[in-house]
């Protein structure tokens, strides 16, 4: 009886195996294949495994290391809005303004995979040196910026894709898919669109502005481009703005938050603040009565990393907010456990925390920064982004002409970088060597300008000698005689090194090729340390310079006597620049010292500046064909929050759309000579061009273009490349044709609404070719025009040249009050050999044909539309066809 007991046991043993391997195979495979779940079950492990100090510590951007649970480092700041920022030479690509007028998401798309190829090479570079807590080491960013730049006077619109809700998500959605990677479930980097929501400008304001917004423009100008980033593009976490929303602060909104970032976009990563915007709640919007019901209102509403400024100085006490509140009752564990969760989670996704995917130092390396490939990408989106304004004829350049480069800019580099750069990059190519290089042939005589507000470049390394004649500067570090302790009680950082001191002997002795701030790379170098470069400057020719320093906390002196102090300069400010003499290759001892308190930030800067502009210009233009005149902005002038106040510029805003009066009155001087003038404008943001459209033979809009930028306005002005940037914004002629600045009501704002006739439209941008559109073709879904309409057209270059052409697809709605006047639902960038052709179509589901009711409700209307697909917006002069259709029914679209 035993034996067939046995038999029988093991046959049901075998029937209970077979019925329960399946399903642990099943779960076990479930397991492998949704490593979002289980990045979530191990942070959640994870996260129990905290004492509530460890857990409280967290939630702030510098995450400390808990060593006993095997967790690094970690900071959440990390900028790389157009290339990465870190102790190496990054690849600066063009402003994002400028990546907006390529037109080319893909082109996005493959410059959001460079830079998360540098973020991680930056955070491998972190994690051989112990440096991952500092800014700028962590794997992800908080870019993009997708703010619509609904008004020309923000200093900020640079960052954006510019003025139109379509172009904004369609770029907003490539960055963020480039830098997230294709991976379904693994980040390379995590992408944070910011700064959510109805966030821009005034500067001076930003931090207490109360914006009320009516429903129809949130739902038609504000949202799309953060609805497409994080329901598209699957960002995996956001950033919330510092401004209130229709009375809650960005921070502690219901409404965006909760209705729509969760609940309507079913968003499942993480929120962080933008820095110093949960202090706002109490500090600046008087929302909360203190620091414990600010952190709870913004935590309760749905944030989960706090950015507090104060971490840049290793401020201790940051997290005792979150204390007092879980005293007070006012927070649960549950509520800091799920955000923490959250957090985790995602750093288990990049593989900063083993366990899931490997550690980012296996697949990344330092050598991955910098590289020629990603060079050659920074040249061709600085080509891309390149727009033609207007030209009669004398552009391209005759091989052997000859130029008076002339104008601010004509040799600058700083200028190249735009905001949000590394001060590293690839060696800056300026206008002035660019079109030397893209027309060897051509004699270009250079004339500099006078002495303005845009002053200030990098010295470059060709220009710095060490003590002993070697190229560079012999710079020492030196660290405090007691290493810093991890956090400072509040103010307590100067008291404390004011008794300890620097050490008597450098730690660190090396040869750089400027002053730049490079500690990150040395291990051995204490965060709060002293530095001083020593050596030589030498200039290339006799005459005025500017010389001097950009940046916070360092002195200089040069030829043996104080030069410079930057004792009074604050972050943002213009550079301190002194005006000297210097002789062609004589060496002129220099020292510049700084100070760095874990922030560290100084540049030696340098100008070539003329007694005479105008007079040397004359001479110049006597003795050429054209004149080439390069003016503009710089991101010092149009900038964050800056304490700048000089004539057309205020906290970091415009507050005027003209041209520096200089600069307009060189332009005027060389039309005067009677030589066709070419005006190449650098700027972020519109200036009025208005004269330069009547006077100039030729106009190329450059923006701020990336580290090759002046090779690419070369390559445009040589005809080595045929330009194809568009507008993405309306060049207006005076801020007196717009509604006041803080007012966010989107009536007379921008191409859509804008009522008025502005310099140069939205999409403009002209070619030295030209192309030719057929008729159109309307193919509606099965389901009817409501559920979605394909459009064919074919475009043809009809001229002599190869070029790009960017096909625009504009629709216009039925008449109905509040909708736009016309609006962009599609572009396509298109190369095309002379005579080639192509078949486009566009496929417009009902998003696309969607407008706006007045109570904020997004449907597909019934009525009459209009299509246009061409160069440019239709009534506008340009190449391409219209066709009409017909809605029969209402289509309601989801949030």
């Amino acid at each position: 009886m035993k034996q067939p007991l046995r038999r029988g046991g093991a046959i049901l043993l075998a029937l209970t195996l077979a019925t329960i391997i399946p399903v642990v195979a099943a779960q076990a495979e479930q397991a492998q294949t949704d490593p979002v779940q289980e990045a979530e079950a191990m942070a959640t492990r994870l996260v129990a495994r905290m004492t509530t100090d460890e857990k409280l510590d967290q939630l702030l951007n510098a995450a400390p290391a808990i060593p006993r649970l095997g967790v690094p480092h970690y900071n959440w700041w990390t900028e790389s809005l157009h290339g990465a920022m870190g102790t190496l030479p990054t690849t600066n690509f063009a402003e994002p303004i400028g990546l907006a007028a390529t037109f080319d998401d893909a082109l996005v798309r493959r410059v959001g995979q460079v830079i998360a190829a540098e973020v991680r090479g930056l955070h491998a570079l972190a994690r051989q040196t112990g440096r991952t807590g500092r800014m700028g080491t962590g794997l992800n960013t908080w870019s993009p910026n997708i703010n619509i730049f609904r008004d020309p006077r923000w200093g900020r619109g640079q960052e954006t894709y510019g003025e139109d809700p379509f172009l904004a998500a369609r770029m907003g959605v490539a960055y963020v898919k480039g830098v997230q990677g294709d991976h379904p479930h693994f980040y390379d980097i995590v992408a944070t669109p910011k700064h959510y929501a109805v966030h821009s400008g005034p500067e001076s304001t930003r931090h207490e502005a109360n914006v009320y917004v009516s429903r129809h423009d949130l739902e038609d100008t504000y949202l799309p481009a953060f609805r497409a980033a994080m329901v598209e593009g699957g960002a995996g976490s956001i950033m919330c703005a510092y401004n209130r929303v229709n009375g809650q602060p960005a921070c502690a909104s219901d409404m965006l938050l909760k209705d729509y970032l969760r609940h309507a976009w079913s968003f499942q990563g993480y929120v962080v603040s933008d820095c110093d915007a949960v202090t706002d709640i109490r500090k600046h919007h008087d929302y909360a009565p203190d620091p414990a019901t600010a952190v709870t209102a913004a935590m309760r509403a749905g944030v989960d990393s706090e950015c507090n400024g104060a971490t840049l100085t290793d401020t201790a006490g940051l997290a005792q907010p979150y204390r007092d509140a879980l005293a007070r009752g006012l927070l649960s564990m549950a509520d800091v456990d799920r955000a923490l969760v959250r957090l985790f989670a995602a750093r288990y996704r990049t593989g900063d925390l083993p366990g899931l995917r490997p550690l980012s130092t296996a697949t990344a390396s330092p050598d991955d920064i910098g590289t020629p490939e990603h060079a050659a990408l920074a040249l061709e989106a600085a080509e891309k982004s390149l727009v033609l304004l207007k030209n009669n004829g004398v552009l391209p350049l005759r091989t052997q002409a000859r130029v008076a480069l002339v104008g601010p800019l004509a040799d600058a580099t700083r200028v190249l970088r735009g905001n949000y750069s590394s001060p590293q990059s690839a060696p800056p190519v300026s206008v002035l060597d660019g079109l030397r290089q893209a027309m060897p042939e051509a004699q270009v005589r250079h004339v500099p300008f006078g002495e303005t507000y845009t002053d200030g470049d990098p010295v470059p390394p060709s220009a710095l000698f060490t003590p002993d004649g070697e190229p560079g500067l012999v710079a020492r570090y030196y660290n405090t005689v007691r290493k810093p302790p991890a956090r400072f009680a509040p103010d307590e950082m100067g008291k404390w090194l004011a008794r300890v001191g620097y050490q008597a002997k450098p730690v660190v002795t090396r040869i750089e090729p400027d002053v730049n701030t490079r500690s990150l790379d040395l291990s051995q170098v204490y965060d709060i340390h002293r530095v001083e470069w020593t050596g030589h400057l030498v200039a290339p020719e006799s005459g005025t310079w500017r010389l001097g320093l950009g940046g916070f906390n360092g002195h200089m002196e040069f030829d043996g006597k104080p030069l410079v102090d930057l004792e009074g300069a604050s972050w943002n400010s213009l550079p301190t620049l002194k005006t000297v003499q210097l002789e062609a290759g004589k060496r002129y001892p220099i020292k510049v010292v700084t100070e760095a308190r874990v922030l560290a930030g100084i540049g030696l800067l340098w100008k070539r500046v003329s007694d005479d502009p105008v007079g040397q210009m004359r001479a110049a233009a006597a003795d050429s064909d054209v004149v080439v005149a390069v003016v503009g902005l710089t991101s010092d002038l149009e900038a964050e929050e800056a304490p700048v106040e000089v004539p057309g510029f205020k906290g970091g805003d415009k507050t005027s759309l003209d041209l520096l009066a200089d600069q307009q009155a060189l332009l005027e001087a060389a039309r005067a000579t009677g030589k066709p003038l070419v005006v190449v404008v650098m700027n972020g943001s519109q200036v009025n061009l208005a004269w330069a459209r009547q006077h100039a033979a030729a106009i190329i809009e450059a923006w701020y273009p990336g580290q090759s930028g002046g090779l690419a306005i070369g390559n445009v002005i040589a005809g080595h490349v045929n330009p194809a940037g568009r507008l993405p914004l309306t060049f207006y002629r005076s801020v007196d044709d717009l509604p006041s600045f803080d007012d966010y009501d989107m009536r007379g704002r921008t191409y859509r609404y804008f009522t008025g006739t502005p310099v140069y439209p939205f999409g403009h941008g002209l070619s030295y070719t030209s192309f030719a559109y057929a008729p159109l073709k309307l193919a509606a879904a099965a389901g009817g025009t409501h559920e979605g309409l394909k459009v064919t057209t074919e475009l043809r270059n009809t001229g002599k040249r190869a070029g790009d052409e960017v096909a625009q697809l504009y629709l216009d709605f039925p008449d109905i009050k509040g909708l736009p006047r016309i609006a962009l639902r599609g572009f396509q960038r298109v190369h095309l050999a002379p005579g080639e052709s192509r078949v486009l179509e566009f496929d417009l589901d009902p998003r696309d044909l969607s407008a706006v009711t007045a109570e904020g409700e997004r449907q597909v209307m019934k009525g009459n539309y209009r299509v246009f697909v061409g160069s440019g917006q239709p009534g506008t002069g340009v190449a391409g066809r219209e066709a009409r259709f017909k809605v029969d029914q209402v289509r309601p679209i989801e949030r």
